[in-house]
């Protein structure tokens, strides 16, 4: 295990809280020294795509002291905040959520002093404010803070760049045709758009969603990329 997994550990366990929480804050305050900036995500697949995102682009996150940390939910944010961010560890910061929990993300980064009061102000007022065509606590304002925003999910955001033919193909080469086509037959799926489809039987087996955000991301044309993912790349 190399340092910055080490780190990602240590910080989960703290997080956690807990008997181990102590021991964890001292791993993950040793380890912090070779951390430059903490990627906050939900899940283990946007940890996956944005990895093999970096690697289509010669990066290598780990090398460059970007500590991926998946968050096992969106619901802990809070947490990891507390853990990594002023209060805590210091650490820049930077995430990538859903848009379902955006506000949730919003609201605990103001929590902790990220784009309320000070300096953060400003950012504060443009996420509540909105933009062009958005609800309030949407657009510049959390990007800004290095946050992004996926329309629903990545998994969404990665079926429309790619298109449902161009998915389909992906499923083709990752050997599940047919798995996918007993799936369709399913009660519960039939008649529903392909991209629903698609998106639900990703997330039907353990791992699954890992091992499609990095065929799909690896199967990307360069100007495809979705925004939120493409953005927080550039961020970091």
């Amino acid at each position: 295990m190399d340092e910055l997994e080490k780190f990602g550990t240590a910080v989960a366990a703290w997080a956690a809280g807990g008997a181990g929480a102590p021991a964890a804050a001292a791993a993950a305050r040793e380890a912090a020294g070779g951390v430059r900036t903490v990627v906050l995500v939900e899940g283990d697949s946007d940890r996956v795509a944005l990895d093999t995102l970096a690697g289509r682009h010669g990066r290598d996150l780990g090398a460059e002291g970007v500590a991926v940390v998946p968050l096992g939910g969106a619901t802990n944010i809070g947490r990891f905040l507390d853990v990594c961010g002023p209060g805590g560890l210091g650490l820049p910061l930077a995430g990538l959520c859903d848009a379902g929990e955006e506000r949730h993300f919003r609201r605990h980064l103001e929590r902790v002093g990220l784009g309320a009061g000070g300096a953060g102000g400003a950012v504060a007022a443009a996420v509540a404010g909105g933009g062009p065509g958005r609800g309030p606590g949407t657009g510049p304002g959390l990007e800004a803070l290095g946050f992004h925003v996926c329309v629903a999910d990545l998994e969404d955001e990665l079926i429309r760049a790619l298109g449902a033919d161009g998915v389909l193909q992906v499923i083709g080469a990752q050997g599940e045709s047919r798995p996918f086509l007993t799936f369709q037959g399913q009660p519960a799926q039939r008649g529903r758009p392909v991209e629903h489809q698609l998106r639900r039987f990703m997330g039907t087996h353990s791992g699954r969603k890992a091992l499609y955000a990095r065929a799909l991301v690896a199967h990307l044309d360069p100007g495809r990329v979705p925004r939120p993912l493409e953005r927080l790349l550039a961020h970091v």
